[in-house]
């Protein structure tokens, strides 16, 4: 008999595969169920599974997520996001389940370069997929409100490491200056990010799982910051190891921009910090088990060529177009 029964939904993603990872070699008495070809937009599929499962407890990882799509592909975020959400934070409620974990992200309060945000600070998305995420964390905390329901959301910053799909910036950069092609930057560079290790991040879940409080949001950040520009410099020389620094800028070349890209997404994290978490991995440790592990692992995605592209030039406003 399990202690626990565990939702992931969206398990095998980049973030949530690592941090089912980590359950089960923290709590080999739970059974973790990974629903990750299921859609959370069928409201009588998760019906029948929070009936047949009897779960406990859930972690929302599923959703889009990659800000260059949802610029041209916006339906899409608002179904998964937004109305999956709804269906599956329903389902939850009405299963009386112990603990709903909602994973959102740094990106709804919006661009800073100065002012750190808190988990008071307000919602200011700029981008479709902020907004979409924005929705799905009122939607989720409206159960909270209204029943009580004890749900907690988290919003961290941009994670990197293994397992990530090469549309994101890290993964995107290695990949392509592994296969001698340059570093497509959106605009100046000068956009900056805040970049936590895979593992760090589910550590962090495990603590707001074990610590976290319902009703309350967490903010799951780090100090370590770099400019765009300042990664793909240091990506040349890790994984370019005879290039000069006159040559840095033979392997970056800047792309047009998004239509919106926040500068940046400084979060004070003391919350979490006080439940007994803090980052371990150093950047320097982190982004080489990552670029080690892009040797080998690229093709694991059948389509992760096409990921290389930079942002597609023409942004289309109703629908969705292949790159």
């Amino acid at each position: 008999m399990f202690e626990k029964r565990l939702l992931v939904t969206g398990g095998a993603g980049f973030i949530a595969s690592h941090v089912i990872i980590c359950l089960l070699e923290r709590y080999p008495d739970y059974l973790i169920i990974n629903l990750d070809k299921g859609d959370i937009c069928d409201e009588h599929f998760m019906k029948l599974l929070f009936e047949i499962e009897r779960i406990h407890i859930v972690l929302h990882f599923a959703a889009q997520t990659h800000v260059d799509k949802s610029f041209w592909c916006s339906s899409e975020f608002k179904n998964v996001n937004i109305y999956g959400t709804e269906i599956l934070v329903k389902a939850a409620y009405q299963a009386n389940v112990e603990k709903f974990i909602h994973v959102s992200t740094d990106e709804v309060y919006g661009g800073s370069i100065k002012e750190e945000f808190s988990e008071t600070s307000p919602r200011c998305p700029t981008n479709p997929y902020a907004a979409s995420k924005a929705a799905s964390e009122c939607v989720v905390m409206s159960y909270w409100e209204n029943f009580k329901f004890p749900v907690i959301v988290t919003r961290s910053s941009n994670v990197y490491g293994p397992h990530q799909y090469p549309e994101k910036v890290i993964p995107k950069f290695i990949a392509l200056l592994q296969r001698n092609r340059k570093c497509c930057i959106h605009g100046t560079g000068n956009q900056t990010r805040h970049f936590l290790y895979a593992t760090d991040v589910a550590e962090a879940f495990l603590t707001i799982l074990e610590k976290g409080e319902p009703g309350e949001v967490y903010n799951v950040g780090t100090n370590f910051v770099l400019s765009v520009f300042q990664l793909a410099k240091e990506l040349v020389h890790l994984i370019k190891e005879t290039v000069s620094e006159s040559e840095l800028e033979l392997w970056i070349d800047h792309v047009n921009d998004r239509p919106s890209n926040d500068l940046g997404y400084p979060m004070n994290s003391k919350k979490l910090h006080r439940l007994g978490w803090k980052p371990k991995v150093p950047w320097e440790e982190g982004i080489r088990k990552t670029i080690k592990w892009y040797e080998t692992n690229f093709h694991n995605w059948s389509d992760a060529e096409n990921a290389l592209a930079p942002f597609p030039s023409s942004v289309l406003q109703d629908g969705c177009q292949q790159l």
